[in-house]
């Protein structure tokens, strides 16, 4: 096992691994609640979706820990979900089952662009100064979702956020959970994002947060696997619906190239955490990770999951001391088994991980040191990725606007040539990206 995970190599053990593992799935435990209440809206069977949610995490984390030997975990991803749920199952007159066909072929499609070499040398592409940027942004993202969590940023119509209700349970859950964290942290106590979480769920006990579970054990549905392939009453397939369907087409285009760039994001900020990031801010190996997380798109779709995606959260299991793909495995194999206790994990309140995801963001501020902000060219297109990834509440719409912002200031700034052919393509895309909805309504 050590020699096959690279353990020794990487200064990691079993131990740190399981430890750092059951952090992350903590962390990543939500979307085991959250992903079915998405899709029930939709039609799936509840305990279909379920079922889907924790088999389909599991498998692809499983093999992404094997084929990638990454500390990467993979979910149902939000976002996508609801658009499953409240947009593109309203476009295919009520299928879930089109719906599910629309991810199935946006994943097949990334897939096919990583097996051709196409993503990597994309990401190869991107200046050194946003690969940077897109870590500080996911920092800040990482944040806002953790202080969201424990409602101590919250919506508000006057002021777009505010300072959330001091007196609330959830809030002071999520005050504990971060000081709880940086506490055991500055002590130096092995574990310090897995123990800051345990405690939280226990001081949530008394703010009434922490219920007893529901059951121990719930039953498996796998009546949503081949969705894209199932028919609807008229008998006509999902899949079917969707190549016969221009407007399905066209969000299917958009949520490639959502999914295309979110994975950049993750990995990067998970590498940085996890000690594989290069000096230029390329990720090591990224190729095999490409390709699973690709690949755990399609399957999503196929077992009526959703997209499934590399999840930000993997950065608190990094951040814990997680080097291999071992870690990654741990998580996958507590998934499946929350497809059979799913009463005992949804008692882990989402302010519970507060404190660890607002801790990874601070871990990840480091990478501004690295930005030229003296330097139009290096500094701007960086601060729209910095501020536009967690403004937006959006990986991909943060760095689009990186992107064009610097095709735009190396035109007007007579560096055009800085600016690389497939770097190009990046930027059409995302024109194409961003102008979808418009052309959504010509249509």
């Amino acid at each position: 096992m050590d020699q096959f995970f690279k353990l020794s190599e990487r200064g990691s053990s079993v131990g740190t691994e399981a430890r750092a593992g059951l952090t992350t799935f903590l962390a990543m435990a939500y979307i085991i609640a959250v992903n079915p209440s998405l899709l029930v809206e939709a039609g799936v069977p509840m305990v279909a979706a379920v079922t889907a949610t924790c088999l389909g995490a599991g498998i692809m984390t499983i093999l992404m820990g094997l084929f990638a030997n990454r500390p990467l975990a993979c979910a149902s991803g939000m976002g996508v979900n609801a658009v499953v749920a409240f947009t593109l199952t309203a476009l295919a007159g009520g299928d879930w089952h089109a719906a599910n066909a629309v991810i199935f072929l946006e994943g097949a499609a990334i897939l096919l662009l990583v097996l051709c070499g196409l993503r990597e040398a994309i990401m190869d592409a991107i200046p050194v100064s946003l690969r940077h940027a897109i870590s500080v942004g996911l920092g800040l993202f990482i944040a806002m979702i953790g202080l969201k969590n424990g409602d101590i940023i919250v919506a508000n119509e006057a002021t777009m956020v505010a300072l959330g209700d001091v007196t609330s349970p959830v809030f002071i859950m999520g005050l504990i959970s971060i000081i709880a964290t940086v506490v055991l942290y500055s002590m130096k106590v092995p574990g310090a994002l897995l123990v800051g979480i345990i405690l939280s769920v226990l001081a949530g006990i008394p703010l009434g947060l922490t219920q007893l579970p529901q059951g121990l054990v719930s039953g498996l549905d796998f009546s949503s696997f081949g969705a894209p392939f199932l028919a609807d009453e008229s008998g006509v397939m999902g899949i079917t619906k969707v190549l016969t369907n221009p407007m399905l087409l066209i969000f299917a285009f958009s949520l490639m190239m959502s999914d295309f760039f979110d994975t950049m994001g993750t990995a990067m900020a998970v590498a940085k955490q996890g000690e594989f990031l290069n000096e230029d801010g390329s990720v090591e190996d990224i190729k095999p990770i490409l390709i699973v997380d690709s690949a755990a798109a399609a399957v999503g779709g196929l077992l009526g999951a959703s997209s499934i995606t590399t999840f930000i959260e993997s950065s608190s299991g990094a951040a814990d001391g997680a080097r291999s793909g071992l870690s990654s495995v741990v998580v996958g194999i507590l998934f499946i088994l929350a497809a059979f206790f799913s009463p005992v994990i949804a008692i882990v309140h989402s302010a519970a991980t507060c404190g660890a995801l607002v801790f990874v963001g601070f871990l990840m501020m480091g990478e501004v040191r690295e930005i030229d902000w003296s330097d139009l060219l290096d500094g701007f297109p960086a601060f729209l990725i910095v501020a536009g990834v967690p403004f937006t509440y959006s990986i991909s719409d943060g760095i689009g606007f990186g992107f064009i912002g610097f095709a735009i200031v190396a035109a007007v700034t007579g560096q055009i040539k800085k600016v690389k052919p497939l770097m190009w393509v990046a930027v059409l895309a995302f024109l194409i990206y961003f102008l979808a909805p418009v052309i959504s309504n010509l249509i």
